[in-house]
C-alpha cells in the first residue's frame, strides 16, 4: 500500500519504463480515456422550414461517439504478455509475417479512429439493412454537435451530427446508439495518473481524481446534453419524427476489476509487467465502485431528461476485466477464448515492443465488441425503458442479459 511503500521490495526492469512511457502518453494517445464507416461527410444544411418526408431508403442502425462505441480495441483476442508474432493467438492483425492494423481498422486505423470490424454497430443484431459506425477513438460532446453550432472537426472527419444528417437523408434511420462523455471527464489522464502513481509515487490518484470529475461533471453532462439536442435537430430536419427512430445513450464499463478480484498481488512488479493493470488496490476499488457508477448515474440523468433511451454497461465486463480473477491470459498452449480470456485491453507496455497501438489500452476488446453489440440486439428488442446489460460468468458473448434499472 501506498502508506508503507518503503516495506514494497519490487525490481525495476525496462517494461516498467516503458509502462510509464506509456501511462506519460496517454492523456494524448487515449482520447484524453463495420461495414459503412463514414471518412468525411459535408456540413449539414440549414433544416428546411418546412419538413422533408423520412426517407423510404434501407434501414439503418448508427451510432456515434468515442472509442468505447467506435470499436476500439477490436483487434485483441484476450491479452498476452509476449511481444512477438501472433501474442498467442491474441493479435488478429497478425497475417503470418508481420500486423496489419488495416485488417481490423480498415482505413481507420491511418486516422486513429479506430473503428473495428466488430465494432457496437456490426456485432449487434437489429434487423437494419445498413450499419454505419460514425464514432472516432478521442472524441468529446464537441465533436457531435454541428459545425454550424460549435461542433469541431476530429482526425480530418467533419463534426459527426453532420455527418449524421447525409445518413439520415440516405437511409432510414431507425436507431442511434451514442457514447459519449468520457473524455469530456479526462478519462486519459486520469488513468494516466493513477498508473504513475503506483509506478513512481507510491501514492493514491482517486482522491485528486474524484475531485477532478467532480468539477468537470456538470460541463461534460451539458455537453452530452447538447450532444442529443443536436441530433434530435438533424434529424428533424431530414424530416424524422422522434417516434421515427430510436436513440440511444449507452455509458461505460469499467476494465479493471476491484482489489478483492485482482489476480495479482499490490507488492511486486506482476500488475505491472504481467497483468498490464498497475493500479493500487484503492485505486482500483474507487474506479470500480465509484466513478464508473457515478458517470452512469449522471449519464442516465440526461438520458432521462432528453427523452432518451438508456443503456447502463457499468457491470457489463463484471468478471471479463484485465486481471480479474476469473480469466487468464492466453499461452502457446492454451489460446484465447471466450469464456476464460479478459474482454478488455491492458495497458500496453509502449515504445518499441509495444502490442498494437496505446489508445487501445483499457477499452472492450474482441470478446468485449461482441458483448457489446449483444447488449446492443437485447435493447432493440424492448421498445422502451432503461436496462443495464451483464454477463453470466463462464459464457461467451451470448450470455449477456439485460436487467431493468
Amino acid at each position: 500500500m501506498p502508506e508503507n511503500s518503503s516495506s514494497i521490495t519490487r525490481s525495476a526492469p525496462r517494461l516498467r519504463r516503458r509502462l510509464l512511457t506509456a501511462a506519460l502518453a496517454l492523456p494524448l494517445a487515449a482520447g484524453g480515456l463495420m461495414a459503412g464507416g463514414l471518412a468525411t461527410a459535408a456540413s449539414a444544411a440549414a433544416a428546411p422550414s418546412v419538413p422533408l418526408a423520412a426517407p423510404g431508403g434501407p434501414t439503418a442502425s448508427v451510432t456515434l461517439g468515442d472509442s468505447y462505441i467506435s470499436g476500439e480495441a477490436g483487434r485483441w483476442m484476450g491479452n498476452a504478455a509476449g511481444t512477438s508474432g501472433s501474442r498467442a493467438g491474441t493479435d488478429r492483425a497478425w497475417n503470418g509475417s508481420s500486423a496489419d492494423a488495416s485488417r481490423i481498422y480498415g482505413p481507420t486505423a491511418a486516422s486513429g479512429c479506430d473503428r473495428s470490424d466488430v465494432a457496437e454497430v456490426l456485432s449487434a443484431s437489429t434487423g437494419a439493412q445498413n450499419e454505419i459506425n460514425l464514432a472516432c477513438s478521442g472524441a468529446v460532446t464537441a465533436n457531435i454537435f454541428r459545425a454550424a453550432n460549435g461542433g469541431q472537426t476530429l482526425k480530418g472527419e467533419a463534426p459527426q451530427a453532420d455527418q449524421l444528417a447525409t445518413v439520415a437523408r440516405q437511409n432510414n434511420v431507425k436507431l442511434i446508439t451514442l457514447s459519449i462523455g468520457g473524455n469530456d471527464l479526462g478519462f486519459g489522464g486520469i488513468i494516466s495518473n493513477c498508473v504513475q502513481d503506483y509506478l513512481i509515487w507510491y501514492s493514491y490518484c482517486h482522491d485528486s481524481a474524484q475531485s477532478s470529475i467532480d468539477s468537470k461533471m456538470p460541463t461534460a453532462m451539458a455537453g452530452v446534453g447538447k450532444a442529443i439536442d443536436e441530433i434530435r435537430a438533424v434529424m428533424a430536419g431530414a424530416g424524422y419524427a422522434q417516434g421515427d427512430y430510436r436513440l440511444v445513450l449507452q455509458s461505460y464499463p469499467s476494465p479493471i476489476p476491484r482489489s478483492a478480484e485482482m489476480r495479482y498481488p499490490e507488492s511486486g512488479w506482476t500488475r505491472s509487467n504481467t497483468g498490464g493493470c498497475p493500479f493500487w488496490d484503492g485505486d482500483a476499488d474507487w474506479a470500480r465502485d465509484s466513478m464508473v457508477p457515478q458517470i452512469s448515474k449522471s449519464l442516465a440523468g440526461v438520458a432521462a431528461s432528453k427523452g432518451a433511451q438508456f443503456l447502463d454497461l457499468s457491470d457489463m465486463l463484471q468478471g471479463r476485466e484485465v486481471c480479474s480473477t476469473a480469466t487468464r491470459q492466453p499461452t502457446a498452449t492454451a489460446g484465447p477464448s471466450a469464456t476464460t480470456s479478459e474482454w478488455a485491453r491492458f495497458l500496453d507496455g509502449g515504445l518499441n515492443s509495444t502490442q498494437g497501438v496505446l489508445q487501445e489500452s483499457m477499452h472492450p476488446n474482441y470478446y468485449g465488441q461482441q458483448a457489446l453489440g449483444r447488449c446492443l440486439t437485447l435493447l432493440w428488442g424492448q421498445n422502451s425503458g432503461d436496462y443495464a446489460c451483464r454477463n453470466t460468468a463462464g459464457q461467451d458473448a451470448s450470455g449477456m442479459y439485460l436487467a431493468a434499472r
